[in-house]
């Protein structure tokens, strides 16, 4: 890799202009002189169209005006010390040194993390002064390459973000009253990330991490920046009070982070206000109204069972969680619309059409329009209208499930062999098991495609052209050719056990299913037969009940854990409970009855082997009462308020309340009755040196 910088590259007390704009000219023109660019007005204008949306100017008199660009050939910096200061619109006044930063939109790594070790050293007092001392280019230059290749000091930087319990050094100070969590300092995970992922990025979290050490308290940092990043282990995002997300983009993997406080702010107020960000964060946790990082489909329970690993088992989990995750908007939205045009058009409006092969629903809006309504009148028009685009709604489920699966795994570039994949799946009948192995398929072939070391002029096609071609003809040639056949039968099979279930099978089913509901209370064991139900939601629409029993013992069994934990906290015990967690029970009321499921996670974290238990026997309880009601629903989300789609609805209640009471008594109970208790010490044969157990 060649320099960085060099002496053509410094501009030292040379007057370039009186705006940003004009010191951003000119210090790109001396890019493309140098040969590192093609075309220095590109390269000024993407630098020019990065400022404007975010100023770039820094505290201390610095600006790091930046961007990616198809115009630069090597990544390179150019420097200027300016008398007088331009304004870059850093809160302390202008800037007298200027860094543009100037990297390939294909940058390698080894070039992104040596900005990103530069960008690390714009936070210390001696590069900065060493840069206003400079009395000539080589004094610049040398400064520089000294920052960018000082490994003990990049490797002691990178300690200090990513070592829990940093603040809790000898030598460290007092921890403030007010940063203190149970008597012990705040526990903080923060992510940094910016649009470019190289400068930003790792200022704030270098400033992160020197405001928590100053402060005492317990600050881990995971920069996600455009070289990768090294994801925190999910044991410390677990035990942290609160988190900071100083980012300007979204954060990567953030349902780790699902039921925590959050402060969420733009990456520079991570850089200009650390310590408000960590006074911020610590408010939070005692705030049962802060904002709290939201898990939508997946959930922090989920994130733990990952366990943050990295392996090939991990990366799988993720990845069906992800897919189930995007799959989710295109099933609740459709179906809801579905359930809309049975209540405005009738049940009929999905069946067939005389001999035409159309539905009810297509032949009217084939044969009639609003200005020229058929005789049902309005209201049946517009409910074949919702009926329709639930339908076509519907059609996206295994492609989406597919899609994003194969996104988890491989990232953008697996998008479109995942839906492809997903595609043939419904083709070939395969079903949602179908749309699984072909998404598996395509993100592990889009990922190996990915991972090749292809010649230059080849890397920018790879993610538009190769890999889409490539992974479609692998994961959907393989799914047409040998796995679908298989697949399908295997989901017939499946099909026609269920179909055949009676009496105690059914009520056993709906057991199972209420359990694997409860169990990780939104996490994978909980996705997998909300799965099972939604995936073969539009053959129950088409006729077949039992898979509307399915959907309603499964939403009815999801609903349970919110609702239980309410009860128990605001009406059967309050005083079992913190003063957060009977805030939480108020709000958990409206969660469980619209099936969120997740509102119960606060509950579980802080009591797990109490709660979740609890919740199973409830969620068991109302899955078998469901089945044996044999309740209905068409809607796949919603709760109680998509009554009108949901068939024997008092009974689904009745279900539901008796799954509610068993689960709060059973809660209350193990509270109660089942408390850890200390043992008597026990020798461990080190005089001094007790060993105690607790039991629960």
């Amino acid at each position: 890799m060649s320099e960085i910088i060099t002496p053509a590259l410094v501009s030292l007390d040379e007057p370039l202009g009186t705006d940003k704009r004009a010191v951003i000219d000119a210090l790109a023109a001396r890019v493309a002189a140098t040969g590192r660019a093609s075309d220095g007005a590109a390269l000024a204008a993407d630098v020019w169209k990065r400022e404007q949306t975010d100023e770039t100017g820094l505290p201390g008199g610095i600006a790091i005006p930046h961007a990616k660009s198809p115009a630069v050939r090597e990544a390179t910096l150019a420097f200027a010390r300016l008398t007088p200061g331009v304004d870059f619109g850093a809160p302390d006044g202008p800037a007298d040194l200027v860094f543009l930063i100037a990297a390939p939109d294909t940058a390698a790594e080894e070039h992104l993390a040596v900005l990103s070790r530069l960008a690390r050293a714009f936070m210390r007092d001696d590069f900065t002064a060493g840069l206003r001392a400079a009395t000539s280019p080589d004094d610049v230059v040398a400064l520089v390459q000294a920052a960018v290749s000082d490994e003990p000091t990049a490797a002691a930087a990178a300690a200090g973000a990513a070592a829990p319990g940093a603040a809790a050094a000898d030598g460290a100070p007092a921890v403030a009253t007010n940063l203190v969590v149970d008597g012990r300092p705040a526990r903080i995970v923060a992510v940094t990330a910016c649009a470019t992922g190289i400068a930003h990025t790792f200022m704030a979290a270098d400033a992160l991490t020197a405001a928590g050490q100053k402060a005492g308290v317990d600050l881990v940092v995971e920069p996600q920046g455009s070289s990768g990043y090294k994801a925190l282990p999910q044991s410390v995002i677990d035990d942290a009070d609160a988190v900071i997300f100083a980012v300007d983009v979204d954060v990567r993997d953030q349902q780790r982070f699902a039921g925590k406080p959050v402060v969420r702010v733009p990456v520079k107020k991570g850089i200009e206000q650390p310590e408000q960000l960590i006074d911020e964060a610590v408010a939070a946790v005692g705030d049962p109204l802060a904002p709290r990082v939201s898990g939508n489909a997946d959930t922090a329970a989920a994130a733990r069972a990952e366990g943050g690993g990295s392996g090939v088992g991990s990366a799988v989990k993720r990845a069906l969680l992800t897919g189930v995750s995007y799959m989710i908007p295109f099933v609740a939205g459709g179906g809801l619309l579905i359930a809309l045009g049975f209540l405005m058009g009738g049940y009929a409006i999905a069946l067939n059409h005389g001999d035409t092969g159309l539905s009810n629903a297509v032949y009217t809006l084939q044969n009639y329009a609003l200005w020229n309504l058929p005789p049902e009148g309005l209201i049946y028009y517009l409910g074949a209208v919702a009926f329709q685009i639930g339908g076509l709604s519907f059609g996206f489920l295994v492609p989406a499930l597919a899609g994003y699966i194969a996104y988890g795994l491989a990232d953008r570039p697996g998008i479109a062999p995942g839906f492809v994949a997903g595609a043939v799946a419904s083709f070939m009948g395969a079903g949602f098991l179908g749309g699984i192995v072909g998404g598996l398929l395509a993100g592990l072939a889009a990922w190996w495609l990915n991972s090749l070391d292809v010649p230059r002029w080849l890397r920018g096609l790879m993610p538009v052209v190769i890999i889409p071609l490539l992974g479609s003809i692998f994961a959907s040639g393989l799914l047409l050719m040998v796995l679908g056949g298989p697949i399908a039968w295997l989901t017939q099979a499946l099909n026609d056990w269920l179909s055949g279930l009676t009496g105690a099978g059914v009520i056993i089913l709906g057991i199972i299913l209420g359990l694997m509901m409860c169990f990780d209370l939104g996490g994978p064991v909980n996705k997998v037969a909300y799965a099972f139900a939604t995936g073969n939601l539009a053959a129950g629409i088409a006729g077949d009940e039992r898979y509307l029993q399915i959907m309603a013992a499964v939403m009815g069994a999801g609903m349970v854990p919110p609702l239980a934990m309410a009860l128990a906290s605001t009406v059967i015990d309050r005083k079992l409970f913190t003063e957060p967690e009977r805030e939480n029970g108020k709000a958990a009321w409206l969660l469980g009855a619209a099936f969120i499921t997740e509102g119960a996670i606060p509950f579980a974290a802080a009591d797990v082997f109490r709660v979740i238990p609890a919740m199973m026997v409830g969620g068991a309880v109302t899955g078998a009462l469901s089945m044996a009601f044999a309740v209905t629903s068409k809607a796949p989300h919603g709760g109680v308020f998509v009554f009108f789609a949901i068939d024997n609805f008092w009974l689904w209640l009745v279900a539901i309340a008796a799954g509610t009471v068993v689960a709060a008594f059973a809660v209350v109970g193990l509270k109660r009755f089942a408390r850890r208790r200390p043992v008597e010490p026990v020798s461990s044969g080190a005089e001094g040196v007790p060993s105690a157990v607790a039991t629960a």
